[in-house]
Protein backbone atom coordinates (compact mmCIF):
# COMPACT_ATOMS: atom_id res chain seq x y z
CA UNK A 1 0.00 0.00 0.00
CA UNK A 2 0.88 3.30 -0.81
CA UNK A 3 2.29 5.24 1.84
CA UNK A 4 -0.67 8.16 1.21
CA UNK A 5 -2.65 5.74 0.75
CA UNK A 6 -2.39 4.86 4.42
CA UNK A 7 -2.20 8.31 5.56
CA UNK A 8 -5.68 8.87 4.09
CA UNK A 9 -6.79 5.78 5.80
CA UNK A 10 -5.04 6.41 9.41
CA UNK A 11 -6.41 10.20 9.71
CA UNK A 12 -9.92 9.35 7.96
CA UNK A 13 -10.20 6.70 11.18
CA UNK A 14 -8.98 9.40 13.42
CA UNK A 15 -11.44 12.31 11.93
CA UNK A 16 -14.49 9.98 12.09
CA UNK A 17 -13.58 9.08 16.09
CA UNK A 18 -13.44 12.57 16.94
CA UNK A 19 -16.55 13.75 15.20
CA UNK A 20 -18.43 11.24 17.55
CA UNK A 21 -16.54 12.13 20.65
CA UNK A 22 -17.31 15.91 20.04
CA UNK A 23 -20.86 14.84 19.66
CA UNK A 24 -20.99 13.22 22.81
CA UNK A 25 -19.03 15.37 24.48
CA UNK A 26 -21.60 18.42 24.20
CA UNK A 27 -24.31 16.11 25.23
CA UNK A 28 -22.43 15.46 28.42
CA UNK A 29 -21.76 18.79 28.53
CA UNK A 30 -25.60 19.75 28.34
CA UNK A 31 -26.50 17.49 31.26
CA UNK A 32 -24.06 19.20 33.36
CA UNK A 33 -24.40 22.62 32.49
CA UNK A 34 -28.44 22.17 33.07
CA UNK A 35 -27.92 21.29 37.10
CA UNK A 36 -29.70 24.36 39.36
CA UNK A 37 -27.03 26.63 41.03
CA UNK A 38 -28.43 25.43 44.05
CA UNK A 39 -27.26 21.65 43.53
CA UNK A 40 -24.03 23.03 42.99
CA UNK A 41 -24.56 23.74 39.15
CA UNK A 42 -21.44 23.04 36.75
CA UNK A 43 -20.25 26.91 36.24
CA UNK A 44 -17.54 25.84 34.29
CA UNK A 45 -19.13 23.02 32.21
CA UNK A 46 -18.62 24.84 29.06
CA UNK A 47 -14.93 25.54 30.07
CA UNK A 48 -14.40 21.46 30.64
CA UNK A 49 -16.10 20.95 27.44
CA UNK A 50 -13.31 22.88 25.60
CA UNK A 51 -10.51 21.25 27.96
CA UNK A 52 -11.53 17.91 27.07
CA UNK A 53 -11.82 18.68 23.37
CA UNK A 54 -8.05 20.15 23.69
CA UNK A 55 -9.64 23.30 22.11
CA UNK A 56 -9.06 26.11 24.93
CA UNK A 57 -6.85 28.19 23.06
CA UNK A 58 -7.99 28.09 20.09
CA UNK A 59 -11.73 29.06 21.37
CA UNK A 60 -10.11 32.31 23.37
CA UNK A 61 -8.54 33.20 20.04
CA UNK A 62 -12.09 34.04 18.67
CA UNK A 63 -12.79 36.29 21.59
CA UNK A 64 -16.63 35.35 22.11
CA UNK A 65 -17.98 34.04 25.37
CA UNK A 66 -17.67 31.02 27.19
CA UNK A 67 -21.63 29.64 27.06
CA UNK A 68 -23.62 27.28 25.58
CA UNK A 69 -24.09 28.35 22.20
CA UNK A 70 -20.98 30.16 21.44
CA UNK A 71 -19.18 26.73 22.49
CA UNK A 72 -21.92 24.21 20.36
CA UNK A 73 -21.69 26.47 17.76
CA UNK A 74 -17.42 25.90 18.10
CA UNK A 75 -17.75 22.85 18.64
CA UNK A 76 -19.87 21.79 15.73
CA UNK A 77 -20.31 23.59 12.75
CA UNK A 78 -17.92 26.58 12.97
CA UNK A 79 -16.06 26.17 9.65
CA UNK A 80 -12.56 27.92 10.61
CA UNK A 81 -12.24 25.20 13.76
CA UNK A 82 -10.52 22.32 11.81
CA UNK A 83 -11.51 20.10 15.07
CA UNK A 84 -15.05 20.97 14.94
CA UNK A 85 -17.55 18.00 13.60
CA UNK A 86 -18.02 20.15 10.49
CA UNK A 87 -14.66 19.81 10.04
CA UNK A 88 -13.64 16.39 11.06
CA UNK A 89 -16.52 15.13 8.79
CA UNK A 90 -15.47 16.84 5.49
CA UNK A 91 -11.97 16.31 5.79
CA UNK A 92 -13.23 12.44 6.88
CA UNK A 93 -14.85 12.59 3.29
CA UNK A 94 -11.99 14.40 1.82
CA UNK A 95 -9.78 11.48 2.54
CA UNK A 96 -11.88 8.90 1.94
CA UNK A 97 -12.69 10.53 -1.40
CA UNK A 98 -8.99 10.39 -1.99
CA UNK A 99 -8.83 6.32 -1.26
CA UNK A 100 -12.00 5.81 -2.62
CA UNK A 101 -10.93 2.48 -4.07
CA UNK A 102 -9.53 0.81 -0.58
CA UNK A 103 -13.21 1.32 0.26
CA UNK A 104 -16.30 -0.64 -0.03
CA UNK A 105 -18.96 1.01 -1.57
CA UNK A 106 -21.25 0.81 1.75
CA UNK A 107 -18.27 2.59 3.31
CA UNK A 108 -18.02 5.26 1.09
CA UNK A 109 -21.50 5.98 0.92
CA UNK A 110 -21.70 5.96 5.03
CA UNK A 111 -19.05 9.08 4.89
CA UNK A 112 -20.14 10.82 2.08
CA UNK A 113 -24.15 10.84 3.15
CA UNK A 114 -22.46 12.02 6.48
CA UNK A 115 -20.82 15.11 5.21
CA UNK A 116 -24.03 15.89 3.12
CA UNK A 117 -26.06 15.75 5.76
CA UNK A 118 -23.91 17.98 7.89
CA UNK A 119 -22.94 20.57 5.58
CA UNK A 120 -26.74 21.40 5.16
CA UNK A 121 -26.71 22.99 8.88
CA UNK A 122 -24.31 25.47 7.55
CA UNK A 123 -22.02 27.14 9.97
CA UNK A 124 -24.31 28.42 12.50
CA UNK A 125 -26.58 26.75 14.88
CA UNK A 126 -30.08 28.33 15.10
CA UNK A 127 -31.36 26.82 17.85
CA UNK A 128 -30.98 23.70 20.93
CA UNK A 129 -33.17 21.60 18.95
CA UNK A 130 -30.99 21.94 15.98
CA UNK A 131 -28.64 21.18 17.92
CA UNK A 132 -29.61 17.85 19.47
CA UNK A 133 -30.91 16.91 15.54
CA UNK A 134 -27.19 17.24 14.43
CA UNK A 135 -25.53 15.49 17.86
CA UNK A 136 -28.10 12.60 16.64
CA UNK A 137 -27.27 11.83 13.37
CA UNK A 138 -23.61 12.44 14.05
CA UNK A 139 -23.38 9.97 16.54
CA UNK A 140 -25.60 6.79 14.18
CA UNK A 141 -23.13 8.10 11.05
CA UNK A 142 -20.78 7.42 12.64
CA UNK A 143 -21.65 4.51 14.11
CA UNK A 144 -23.15 3.67 10.24
CA UNK A 145 -19.23 3.87 8.81
CA UNK A 146 -18.22 1.43 11.68
CA UNK A 147 -20.88 -1.50 10.59
CA UNK A 148 -20.12 -1.13 6.74
CA UNK A 149 -16.68 -1.37 7.78
CA UNK A 150 -16.75 -4.00 10.18
CA UNK A 151 -19.48 -6.15 7.74
CA UNK A 152 -18.00 -5.29 4.20
CA UNK A 153 -14.20 -4.67 3.88
CA UNK A 154 -11.32 -7.22 3.42
CA UNK A 155 -9.15 -7.75 6.38
CA UNK A 156 -6.17 -6.24 4.90
CA UNK A 157 -3.89 -3.23 5.45
CA UNK A 158 -6.98 -0.32 4.49
CA UNK A 159 -9.11 -1.76 6.92
CA UNK A 160 -6.00 -1.84 9.83
CA UNK A 161 -5.03 1.63 9.55
CA UNK A 162 -8.19 2.68 9.72
CA UNK A 163 -8.81 1.03 13.10
CA UNK A 164 -5.40 2.07 14.25
CA UNK A 165 -5.81 5.59 13.32
CA UNK A 166 -9.40 5.36 15.51
CA UNK A 167 -8.04 3.73 18.21
CA UNK A 168 -5.28 6.29 18.68
CA UNK A 169 -7.64 8.99 18.61
CA UNK A 170 -10.23 7.09 20.93
CA UNK A 171 -7.23 6.41 23.50
CA UNK A 172 -6.77 10.47 23.87
CA UNK A 173 -9.92 11.35 24.12
CA UNK A 174 -11.20 8.92 26.99
CA UNK A 175 -7.65 10.02 28.69
CA UNK A 176 -8.47 13.75 28.03
CA UNK A 177 -12.38 13.23 29.68
CA UNK A 178 -11.13 11.86 32.85
CA UNK A 179 -8.25 14.41 33.03
CA UNK A 180 -11.06 17.09 32.80
CA UNK A 181 -12.90 15.35 34.86
CA UNK A 182 -10.84 15.08 38.08
CA UNK A 183 -9.20 18.31 38.05
CA UNK A 184 -11.52 21.00 36.10
CA UNK A 185 -14.98 19.84 36.67
CA UNK A 186 -15.96 19.70 40.81
CA UNK A 187 -15.65 23.33 42.34
CA UNK A 188 -12.87 23.91 44.88
CA UNK A 189 -15.59 23.76 47.75
CA UNK A 190 -17.37 20.74 46.49
CA UNK A 191 -16.63 17.50 48.38
CA UNK A 192 -15.24 14.94 46.49
CA UNK A 193 -17.77 12.14 46.74
CA UNK A 194 -20.73 14.49 46.86
CA UNK A 195 -23.86 14.61 45.07
CA UNK A 196 -22.26 16.83 42.26
CA UNK A 197 -18.97 14.54 42.24
CA UNK A 198 -21.88 11.44 41.74
CA UNK A 199 -23.71 13.23 38.97
CA UNK A 200 -20.35 14.42 37.04
CA UNK A 201 -18.97 10.85 37.21
CA UNK A 202 -22.22 9.12 36.05
CA UNK A 203 -22.30 11.65 33.17
CA UNK A 204 -18.97 10.64 32.19
CA UNK A 205 -20.18 6.91 32.28
CA UNK A 206 -22.97 8.15 30.26
CA UNK A 207 -20.68 10.06 27.26
CA UNK A 208 -19.27 7.10 26.92
CA UNK A 209 -22.00 4.71 27.06
CA UNK A 210 -20.03 2.76 29.49
CA UNK A 211 -23.31 3.02 32.31
CA UNK A 212 -24.53 -0.50 31.79
CA UNK A 213 -21.16 -1.96 31.77
CA UNK A 214 -20.13 -0.22 34.90
CA UNK A 215 -23.64 -1.97 36.71
CA UNK A 216 -22.72 -5.44 35.37
CA UNK A 217 -18.54 -5.01 36.34
CA UNK A 218 -19.06 -3.57 39.61
CA UNK A 219 -22.31 -4.00 41.22
CA UNK A 220 -21.93 -1.15 43.33
CA UNK A 221 -22.73 2.47 43.75
CA UNK A 222 -20.71 4.89 40.99
CA UNK A 223 -17.25 5.63 43.09
CA UNK A 224 -14.28 7.81 41.33
CA UNK A 225 -11.49 4.97 41.46
CA UNK A 226 -14.11 2.32 39.95
CA UNK A 227 -14.81 4.74 37.05
CA UNK A 228 -11.30 5.65 36.60
CA UNK A 229 -10.41 1.37 36.69
CA UNK A 230 -12.91 0.78 34.35
CA UNK A 231 -11.58 3.55 31.24
CA UNK A 232 -8.60 2.95 32.26
CA UNK A 233 -7.80 -0.79 33.03
CA UNK A 234 -10.16 -2.56 31.66
CA UNK A 235 -10.47 -4.54 28.52
CA UNK A 236 -14.01 -5.47 28.18
CA UNK A 237 -15.45 -1.96 27.76
CA UNK A 238 -13.65 -0.60 24.45
CA UNK A 239 -13.17 2.83 25.52
CA UNK A 240 -10.96 2.13 28.20
CA UNK A 241 -7.61 2.74 27.57
CA UNK A 242 -6.08 -0.59 28.04
CA UNK A 243 -8.95 -1.65 25.28
CA UNK A 244 -7.74 0.47 22.59
CA UNK A 245 -4.37 -0.65 23.46
CA UNK A 246 -5.25 -3.99 22.65
CA UNK A 247 -6.31 -2.88 19.26
CA UNK A 248 -3.56 -0.41 18.40
CA UNK A 249 -1.11 -3.53 18.85
CA UNK A 250 -3.14 -6.00 17.38
CA UNK A 251 -3.52 -3.70 14.55
CA UNK A 252 0.28 -3.19 14.05
CA UNK A 253 1.04 -6.53 14.62
CA UNK A 254 -1.35 -7.32 11.69
CA UNK A 255 0.59 -4.72 9.45
CA UNK A 256 3.81 -6.11 10.33
CA UNK A 257 2.75 -9.86 9.55
CA UNK A 258 1.72 -8.30 6.21
CA UNK A 259 4.69 -6.05 5.44
CA UNK A 260 7.55 -8.58 6.90
CA UNK A 261 8.93 -4.86 9.01
CA UNK A 262 8.55 -3.66 12.50
CA UNK A 263 9.45 -0.56 13.76
CA UNK A 264 9.73 1.85 16.65
CA UNK A 265 5.63 2.34 16.60
CA UNK A 266 5.88 -1.38 17.90
CA UNK A 267 8.20 -0.76 20.39
CA UNK A 268 6.35 2.15 21.93
CA UNK A 269 2.78 0.43 21.37
CA UNK A 270 4.16 -2.53 23.31
CA UNK A 271 5.77 -0.39 25.74
CA UNK A 272 2.52 1.73 26.56
CA UNK A 273 0.28 -1.88 25.96
CA UNK A 274 2.68 -3.62 28.92
CA UNK A 275 2.45 -0.42 30.97
CA UNK A 276 -1.58 -1.03 31.17
CA UNK A 277 -1.47 -4.55 31.27
CA UNK A 278 0.54 -4.42 34.82
CA UNK A 279 -1.02 -1.66 35.72
CA UNK A 280 -2.93 -1.34 39.37
CA UNK A 281 -5.99 1.31 40.13
CA UNK A 282 -4.48 2.09 43.70
CA UNK A 283 -1.33 2.59 42.14
CA UNK A 284 -2.19 5.33 39.60
CA UNK A 285 -4.21 6.92 42.32
CA UNK A 286 -0.94 6.81 44.84
CA UNK A 287 0.91 8.27 41.43
CA UNK A 288 -1.84 10.74 40.71
CA UNK A 289 -4.14 10.40 38.49
CA UNK A 290 -3.62 13.42 36.42
CA UNK A 291 -0.04 12.71 36.08
CA UNK A 292 -0.48 9.19 35.09
CA UNK A 293 -3.29 10.79 32.35
CA UNK A 294 -0.68 13.46 31.45
CA UNK A 295 2.28 11.26 30.97
CA UNK A 296 -0.52 8.61 28.62
CA UNK A 297 -1.49 11.47 26.10
CA UNK A 298 2.11 12.68 25.74
CA UNK A 299 2.75 9.37 24.98
CA UNK A 300 -0.30 8.28 23.03
CA UNK A 301 0.99 11.41 21.24
CA UNK A 302 4.42 9.92 20.34
CA UNK A 303 3.32 6.55 19.22
CA UNK A 304 0.95 8.52 16.78
CA UNK A 305 3.91 10.70 15.23
CA UNK A 306 6.07 7.19 15.67
CA UNK A 307 3.15 5.07 13.09
CA UNK A 308 3.24 8.06 10.77
CA UNK A 309 7.25 8.39 10.04
CA UNK A 310 7.12 4.30 9.96
CA UNK A 311 4.82 4.28 7.18
CA UNK A 312 5.67 7.60 5.72
CA UNK A 313 2.68 9.31 5.87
Amino acid sequence: MLSRTAGNLFWMGRYLERADFSARLIEATQRLAALPSSYGGASNAWESALAAACQIDAFAATGLAIDEHEVTEFLTLNAGNPSSIRSCLEAARSNARAVRTALTEEGWEAINTAWLEVSRYGTHLSSRETLAQLIEYVKHAVAAFDGAANRTMLRGDAFWFINLGAAIERADNSARLLDVKYHLLLPRDEPVGGSLDYFQWTTILRTVSAMTAYRWVYNDSVKPWLVADLLILNRQIPRSLAACYDEILRHLDLLASHSGRRGPAHRLASAGHARLAGGNIDAIFGQGLHEFLTQFIIDNNRLGEAIAEQYLF
